[in-house]
């Protein structure tokens, strides 16, 4: 293997920092806006509570918005810095990944704005008193609902990006191979995912099957963050 500069080797870790940073703040922002609000305001089956509860905590509700704009604006970044730092592994499968992962990003701000939309329907606007309260309730469960279907649909793309991202981190020689393996089952798992919730929508997927996609991207956030890339050495000089 042709022996990496010092200056590249730099250049090349601190893109991988860089790369770790962004992918951190998409971890935390989407756990923040997809897990940890929902776990606090939504319950799916009392659309009463549920309503109560976004009404008593409306500014968590509003921070879980904001925190999901920035982890799509993240997420427009990250596939750019990995591009930066894979490219020279595979062009084209970098291009791959920086599509499929982009792509979703429309889809994702289009998707916030059923969220939105609930702030409107909770406010104590006039036009708002026609409607019961139950029928206020029911109307932000659909919207609930739709986001919650608009990310089944968005998990397609999150899932297909990890599959050229976890080849080139598995061919790239400067990141662990089984991090590699992990970001291509990971593509599988939000399939798998996706595919369950489509066909078979009242059954609960095992929270094993996302295990090697969260662990293949939060290992991965992590690796690029603090260990950087391995400086590769010409074993024949």
């Amino acid at each position: 293997m042709d022996l990496i500069k010092n200056e590249d080797y730099q250049v090349q870790n601190r893109t991988a920092r860089i790369a770790g940073l962004v992918y951190l703040c998409v971890v935390l922002t989407g756990i923040f806006n997809l897990v940890y609000v929902p776990s606090k305001l939504i319950v799916w089956d009392d659309a009463a509570i549920t309503f109560n509860n976004i009404t008593t905590s409306e500014m968590l509700f509003r921070m879980g918005i904001l925190s999901g704009l920035i982890s799509y604006v993240c997420y427009i970044m990250l596939p750019i810095v990995l591009y930066k730092l894979l490219k020279p592994v595979h062009k084209e499968y970098a291009i791959v990944m920086v599509v499929f992962a982009i792509i979703s990003v429309p889809i994702s701000y289009l998707n916030i704005q059923n969220k939105v939309d609930v702030l409107s329907l909770i406010g104590n606007a006039e036009y708002l008193k026609v409607y019961t309260g139950e029928q206020l309730q029911a109307q932000v469960m659909l919207l609930l609902e739709s986001y919650h279907n608009g990310i089944l649909i968005v998990e397609v793309f999150w899932g297909l990006w990890l599959f050229p991202f976890g080849y080139l981190v598995f061919k790239s020689g400067f990141l662990p191979k089984v991090l590699g393996i992990l970001l291509m089952m990971g593509c599988f798992s939000y399939l798998i995912t996706v595919c369950a919730g489509l066909l078979f929508p009242h059954y609960k997927i095992p929270s094993f099957v996302m295990l090697p996609a969260s662990i293949g991207e939060i290992g991965s956030c992590l690796w690029l963050l603090i260990m950087g890339t391995k400086k590769i050495i010409n074993i024949h000089s």
